[in-house]
């Protein structure tokens, strides 16, 4: 083992290749606190062993820098004398070594290769060459004449870290930078994507009042976003997103009576107005100095790396950016007012210059000192403030006079991450702050009632090391909380007395940020990116007695007449989930009723299984949809058909695109050959919480097994606009809860215009189902009869021109020789699919049908009543009469 103290650790480890007892490491004395970062001490240093770590030889001189050094990192190459270092130092940069290490030459100083090397600095060699070496930076670079010089290899994105060379083909490289992985097979002159990684570091999140509505955040050693929270395809794609200015560290906060107007932050006091009509950005900082580079002592002004901007909910909505004062703008930015002294402790100790005895660093990520968080209080002259060095501050008169009101319990230079002011309980507010640059993980958040005259902490059940970086109030409930912290989400159902993990599906990840928006809930996680609860249904209604139940029914949260296609085939590129694709309901059952959750592994492996075998729970179990009247729309799971032989109604899988789209086509239809058509939906009966989506649409037409319909569906007409209802019944028990399913905010549509879209589908989809019977109907006869001339071959005559009849016409209703997606580009579609086809052109939007449509309904219908016609003549003749004479 190598130690060296407790300030220093190693910063790379490297084996000579072939040779794995030879080792080389850097030591690298290196610590951070808020307001500084030091690279390099005494403790640095460059050591090599020649009995695979057992003992350890410090390198110096023999050409190495003298000095105090920093970072070290270093590459031994193919040849054992040949190892490339790159060293932080007053004489720093790519050394190189021909000799085992007995000297050293400095072959390559230049800045662009060794700038900012506490922050890059590594270095690689090609497995096969030993000419050949890599240094990162802000950018990747590659020499082919040991170091001498080098060349650009253009990555996706800048700021290069991490490299990985196959051992067998060095064409093949994994390069790891600001924006992610990527990937070259020919030696760097292409690589991959990166745009299919949800691996964003977001600091803070904002949502608009957009439908659908949009998430706003920067990221970290990347761009700004704007992204819907719901896309037009299959998921939220890459046309759902798009940069409002900043940076990469800043807030991002839309105008509340305007989303098109943004505003955007980023390091060194810089904020921006987007206007998203025009697509143009202004800076509209308060202090335009760029002090790039300059200690904070030195400064008129100290903005933090990630300086608070807040537009007030409160008429004017004024705009307010926090740096050691608070300022504010009345008009979007134009001109600014300081409406406060100093609000920090000034303490100059803790405003020098960042970086170590190397190499300054000044970012503005470690300028102390400063506003870190800023929240609307219950009126317009209401403003509560935390700083990054651990004070609560508040004003209720607009700035005139400021009062400290900082707990008594709040460590000292603690960072107040964020305030959130609870808009309905005047006086009470929530602050969460933290010290984990202070080498203190414990959380910290604590709760006022009373305008800050006292504090309580609130932090029972939240893990001993998991430091809190935000408290968000659910409108929705009093004491509802919900927490982000660096372990993942938490949540408080009696005001922050006590909380418990709301973690689900979310990674173990750090939640920097949390908002309310609606009946969601959206989190700005460090690392991977935004993630949404869509339902807080279950959250804001869960009780004592809920969880008590045998089986319990929540109130459904109000649906939206859009519903989402939720299949991501449909995107170009990698995409984000959409919001279920119609009415969510959740239900509650005990576990003395439920089954238990099943592991991932388990349900794969048990699933060819209970799809065969019965399920004891299913008849115990039942939902219902009831219109206003209280009529049985659908149920969940459906009855078994009372005629045996004859196929039960099915509906689609839930949340299927309404008609196929674009690259769905052979996919969704692939599907529909290998089973009896689309699955029937299903309840869950898990002791827990159970969700099941109903798709919003009334029940479908009966499909045809193994007969693809091109661009159509055998979908229901969705249902309209209105009050519904809900019926839970278990081992015979009802409870009943209201559903609403409201109007798309976006359509023009009149109620009475959807009324007449709905009535046509409604009619379309009863002559589907009546065609698709029939050649069922058909298909079952036939059978039967041909089952007859095989057991009476007597009877061949008779019953042979009764078959050719028959399959006249089924062949008029349905084409029976297109059994893939495409056949029908072979074999003509007939009447159940244009009839399918028409109804998914009604379905497309919220429209009333067009006067083509309805000619067209009135056109198929009668061509399709006349073979329905015909055929119950024929069955009612000349089948019945052959059945008779079995």
């Amino acid at each position: 083992m190598l130690y060296v103290d407790d300030k220093t650790g190693a910063s790379d480890v490297a084996f000579q290749p072939g040779n794995p007892k030879i080792m080389y490491a850097g030591m690298w004395q290196a610590y951070r606190k808020p307001w500084i970062m030091e690279s390099g001490g005494p403790g640095s240093g460059f050591y090599k062993s020649t009995d695979g770590g057992s003992t350890w030889t410090r390198l110096s001189g023999n050409g190495l820098p003298e000095g105090i050094l920093g970072r070290v990192n270093v590459a031994p190459t193919t040849d054992p004398k040949r190892v490339y270092a790159m060293i932080e130092a007053k004489k720093g940069g790519l050394y190189r070594t021909d000799d085992g290490g007995k000297s050293w030459k400095l072959i390559n100083d230049k800045n662009q290769y060794r700038q900012r090397a506490w922050y890059f600095n590594t270095v690689f060699a090609d497995p096969k060459t030993a000419d050949t070496v890599y240094v990162l930076n802000t950018a990747l670079y590659r020499s082919t004449d040991a170091g001498k010089t080098f060349k650009n290899l253009r990555t996706p994105h800048g700021d290069d870290h991490e490299l990985w060379i196959d051992p067998t083909d060095p064409k093949r490289m994994i390069n790891g930078n600001d924006g992610g992985a990527t990937i070259t097979v020919d030696g760097g002159d292409t690589w991959s994507s990166e745009m299919n990684q949800p691996t964003a570091q977001f600091y803070h999140i904002a949502t608009d009042n957009q439908f659908p509505y949009r998430l706003y955040g920067d990221q970290q050693d990347n761009s700004s976003v704007s992204i819907a929270s719901a896309g037009r395809g299959g998921g939220v794609g890459i046309e759902d997103y798009y940069e409002v200015g900043g940076g990469e560290s800043g807030y991002i906060v839309p105008d509340p009576t305007d989303p098109n107007i943004v505003y955007a932050g980023g390091y060194d006091a810089e904020i921006t107005r987007y206007d998203h009509r025009t697509g143009m950005t202004r800076e509209i900082t308060p202090w335009p100095r760029n002090s790039m580079g300059w200690a904070p002592a030195n400064l008129e002004h100290r903005f933090q790396w990630t300086a608070p901007i807040m537009v007030s909910r409160h008429a004017p909505h004024a705009l307010y950016f926090g740096a050691e004062q608070l300022f504010r703008s009345t008009d979007q930015g134009a001109s600014w007012t300081a409406i406060s002294p100093d609000l920090t402790r000034n303490d100059k100790s803790k405003q020098l210059s960042s970086g170590g005895p190397l190499t300054k660093d000044n970012t503005s990520v470690e300028i102390y000192d400063t506003i870190f968080s800023v929240a609307d209080g219950v009126n317009a002259n209401e403003i509560w403030v935390g700083t990054d060095d651990g004070l609560i501050q508040l004003t209720r008169d607009g700035g005139a006079h400021w009062t400290n009101i900082t707990p008594p319990q709040m460590p000292e230079w603690a960072t107040v991450d964020q305030i959130e002011v609870d808009p309905a309980r005047p006086g009470t507010a929530y602050i969460a702050a933290d010290r984990h640059r202070l080498d203190d993980f414990r959380p910290y958040a604590f709760k006022t009632a009373d305008y800050g005259r006292s504090w309580v902490p609130i932090t029972g059940g939240i893990p001993a090391d998991a430091y809190v970086h935000a408290v968000r109030v659910d409108p929705a409930r009093a004491g509802l909380l919900y927490a982000g912290t660096e372990k993942g989400v938490f949540v408080s159902f009696d005001d922050g007395a006590s909380w418990q993990p709301l973690q689900l599906n979310l990674p173990v990840v750090p939640v920097h940020d949390l908002a309310v928006h609606g009946d969601s809930l959206a989190l700005a996680t460090h690392g991977r990116a935004f993630w949404v609860l869509d339902d807080l249904a279950p959250v804001r209604q869960w009780s004592a007695a809920a969880e008590a139940s045998k089986a319990y029914l929540f109130a459904p949260q109000p649906a939206n007449h859009t519903v989402y296609r939720t299949s991501l085939r449909s995107l170009r590129f990698f995409g984000g989930a959409n919001p279920p694709g119609g009415a969510v309901i959740d239900y509650w059952l005990s576990p003395t009723f439920g089954t238990p959750r099943e592991s991932d592994e388990a349900k794969a492996n048990d699933a060819a299984k209970k799809d065969k075998a019965p399920d004891p729970l299913a008849s115990r179990i039942k939902l219902e949809i009831l219109d206003a009247a209280g009529n049985v729309i659908t149920t969940v799971p459906e009855p078994e058909p009372k005629e045996q032989g004859t196929p039960a109604p099915a509906r689609p899988r839930p949340n299927a695109p309404a008609k196929a789209v674009p690259g769905e086509q052979e996919q969704a239809a692939a599907e529909e050959e290998e089973d009896e058509g689309p699955p029937k939906p299903k309840l869950t009966h898990y002791a827990g919480l159970n969700t099941f989506v109903w798709d919003m649409r009334y029940p479908s037409a009966t499909p045809i097994p193994h007969s693809p319909l091109w661009a159509g569906s055998v979908e229901g007409p969705r249902a309209l606009p209105g009050n519904y209802r809900v019926r839970l019944t278990v081992d015979g028990v009802s409870q009943t809860r209201p559903l609403v399913i409201a109007p798309d905010p976006r359509g023009t549509a009149t109620p009475e215009a959807l009324r007449a879209q709905f009535t046509l589908h409604q009619q379309i989809n009863a002559e589907l189902d009546a065609v698709d019977k029939t050649v069922l109907d058909i298909r079952a006869e036939r059978d039967r009869l041909n089952a007859l001339k095989a057991a009476n071959p007597a009877l061949a005559p008779r019953i042979e021109p009764v078959v050719a009849q028959m399959t006249a016409i089924e062949e008029v209703l349905v084409q029976p020789r297109a059994r893939a997606s495409e056949d029908a580009l072979n074999y003509p579609i007939q009447l159940n699919n244009m009839i399918a086809a028409l109804g998914s052109l009604v379905d497309d939007g919220d429209y009333p049908p067009t006067v083509q449509d309805q000619q067209e309904f009135v056109q198929l219908k009668g061509e399709a009543d006349r073979q329905l016609a015909a055929w119950a003549a024929l069955k009612a003749g000349p089948v019945s009469a052959l059945e008779a004479a079995r």
